[in-house]
């Protein structure tokens, strides 16, 4: 046993480091073993299901107990997204429910095509189910909502809802309090006017998102001036004491009374709003405002941060570990066939070589950019269900299904662009087929299959055990690999083919028209790198330059779908780096792509939008 661990070190540094990582990871998440963290499940509203993790307090208790919050994270992200909001408030003595909002997650979509609006992704069921005593150590008196974008909104239209309830039955509201971050397009009259929550307001001073909002430009951000937070002030204020400029910071109206208003307006992004130590402290001192914390800590004192710290670190080392799980499992007997010695590296680069290549890089790096929001516009044609909110087994990833016609397009012209440029120039310069590492028997591709599907296996197995031992994934803020449910696998399978078509693309040209005799192999990997993904990258540069310059994103109709490639880039930039390794090990260009295809699409599936048919 000594020996193999000696021969396969690296594989079991990787492996130590995860586990020891996620366990301090653990440590956090529960406050050194203070807080009780559970997964649970809720069967919402016709047959929905709402999947959450509840963090209680070991204080808490039927005889002592304490405010109860429910987290809500926006579009396009799961429960783990906020988890530095439930591990603050946790330790400071709260109960708190951190949710998959309908769609998302593990929780089942919703027949609500405006889960959000009508439903808070899920929360005013969890609301309701714990305001009738199921929880038995919560205060019902002292129900709390939170949310970031579109789980703002479920917090503005909880309090609405429950507002409305009440007024109905002439009671106090079942939400006590919500706190509202990165959302304010429906603070409006009407909306506000049947609240009954105490309401905390937060919204990023270069919200991406503000040129929906009323004032435009610059100013449709600023909270002081903004329509919407001046709203929210006036609503509780007698006429003859409205305001025309909003107080960041100051608390308006009454907590006993349920009129308690307070904004803030944090220098940041929309994307990044949730994982900043001021917007977090903002927070913390609103909930210890309206309910009183059990446990007193200064807001100043966190510690969400070590824990995205280790999961990051878990991130970054599962992906490494690929590499010697790769070697450890070609070492067998089986798959031994597969392994063919390096093809030759291509000739040195003629300077017409050279300038043929960097117009190649910029070409294609120009379709890349181009291509993406025309496929964006195209997706919502050809997947009208999913682009609609509605229920389908055909292709239900909302988000995704531009992405993966954009791969498909630019992996299909790049395959052109290779085998033209071949015919063109390669093969008159001393560039030969068998440096590309394309030749394979079919036994030999079957087997190559084959490892790929168990080296996916064996890296989302490692996954779900320290989910299971530990209740951590790998992650860093929104970007994160979750566990998934068995449904994923067909979603999977679905998107495959498509997405394959881009990586095995990548593969091709990574090793068969990017790999020169004399070149460095750092710098080879560098500009393989960048060539996949600076087109992506051009997306963001001109979507924040313009934004920088006029107060105004460049695409304001498809402006999430640019924010989705905060999440995306990075996976394009480390892609070419695995498909060289993985070329290294087997000598040919097929086991990359198909390891990186099945790990990579699970990501993406795992970490937007599905609408899904409920069971």
């Amino acid at each position: 046993m000594i020996k193999y661990i000696k021969r396969n070190k690296f594989l079991f540094i990787c492996l130590s480091i995860i586990f020891i990582g996620s366990y301090f990871a653990s440590l956090i998440q529960t406050s050194l073993g203070k807080v009780e963290i559970e997964l649970k499940s809720l069967e919402a509203y016709d047959g929905q299901t709402l999947v959450y993790d509840l963090y209680k307090p070991k204080i808490a208790t039927k005889e002592n107990k304490v405010p109860f919050v429910i987290v809500v994270p926006g579009f396009q992200r799961s429960k783990e997204a906020l988890s530095n909001i439930a591990i603050e408030l946790s330790r400071r003595g709260l109960t708190v429910a951190l949710i998959d909002p309908f769609a998302q997650g593990m929780s089942s979509s919703s027949f609500s095509r405006l889960a959000a609006t009508t439903q808070g992704y899920g929360m005013f069921a969890l609301v309701d189910y714990a305001y009738a005593n199921n929880f038995s150590f919560i205060d019902i008196n002292k129900i709390g909502s939170t949310g970031h974008s579109m789980g703002g909104n479920a917090a503005i239209r909880g309090a609405d809802f429950f507002g409305k309830e009440a007024i109905r039955n002439n009671t106090k509201s079942k939400l006590d309090s919500v706190y509202i971050s990165g959302y304010v397009l429906t603070l409006r009259d009407n909306i506000l006017k049947d609240s009954k929550s105490n309401m905390g307001i937060s919204y990023a001073l270069y919200d991406e998102g503000a040129f929906r909002n009323e004032l435009k430009g610059w100013d449709a951000a600023n909270m002081e001036i903004a329509p919407e937070s001046l709203r929210a002030i006036n609503n509780i204020l007698p006429k003859d004491k409205f305001i025309n400029r909003v107080e960041l910071g100051k608390y308006y109206g009454d907590k006993a009374s349920n009129t308690l208003r307070v904004i803030f307006n944090e220098e940041l992004l929309h994307p990044f709003q949730p994982y900043n130590k001021e917007a977090t402290a903002n927070q913390i001192n609103y909930f210890e405002k309206v309910f009183g914390f059990p446990i007193k800590i200064a807001s100043s004192n966190q510690i969400w941060q070590f824990k995205e710290l280790f999961t990051l670190i878990n991130m970054i080392t599962s992906l490494i570990l690929l590499i010697p799980l790769s070697r450890t499992l070609l070492k067998l007997k089986f798959f031994k066939l597969i392994v063919k010695p390096i093809p030759d590296a291509l000739p040195v680069q003629t300077m017409k070589g050279k300038l043929i290549f960097w117009f190649i890089f910029f070409l294609s790096a120009s379709v890349a950019c181009i291509t993406f929001i025309p496929m964006v516009d195209i997706a919502k044609v050809l997947f009208s269900e999913s682009a609609n909110r509605e229920l389908t087994w055909f292709f239900p990833q909302r988000m995704n299904n531009s992405v993966m016609l954009w791969a498909a397009l630019n992996g299909s012209i790049g395959l052109i662009i290779f085998f033209i440029s071949f015919y063109l120039f390669g093969r008159h310069h001393g560039v030969k087929k068998d440096s590309w590492g394309v030749t394979i028997s079919k036994n030999e591709l079957f087997r190559t299959i084959i490892l790929g599907i168990i080296i996916f296996s064996i890296y989302y197995i490692i996954l779900n055990l320290i989910y299971f031992l530990f209740h951590v994934d790998y992650r860093f803020w929104f970007i994160g690999v979750r566990i998934f449910q068995p449904e994923m696998l067909l979603v999977l399978m679905m998107y495959f083919p498509m997405f394959f078509i881009f990586f095995f693309s990548n593969s091709l040209r990574v090793n068969g028209s990017m790999r020169f005799k004399g070149q460095k192999e750092w710098l080879s990997k560098l500009i393989a790198g960048f060539a996949n993904s600076f087109g992506l990258m051009l997306i963001i540069i001109i979507q924040y330059v313009t934004y920088a310059k006029t107060g105004t994103v460049f695409w304001t109709t498809n402006w999430l779908s640019v924010n989705l490639l905060f999440g995306i880039v990075p996976m394009m930039f480390i892609l070419p780096y695995f498909n060289r390794l993985f070329f290294q090990m087997t000598g040919r260009v097929y086991l990359g792509p198909i390891v990186t295809c099945l790990i990579f699409i699970m990501i993406l599936s795992t970490n937007t939008v599905i609408y899904l048919p409920i069971k």
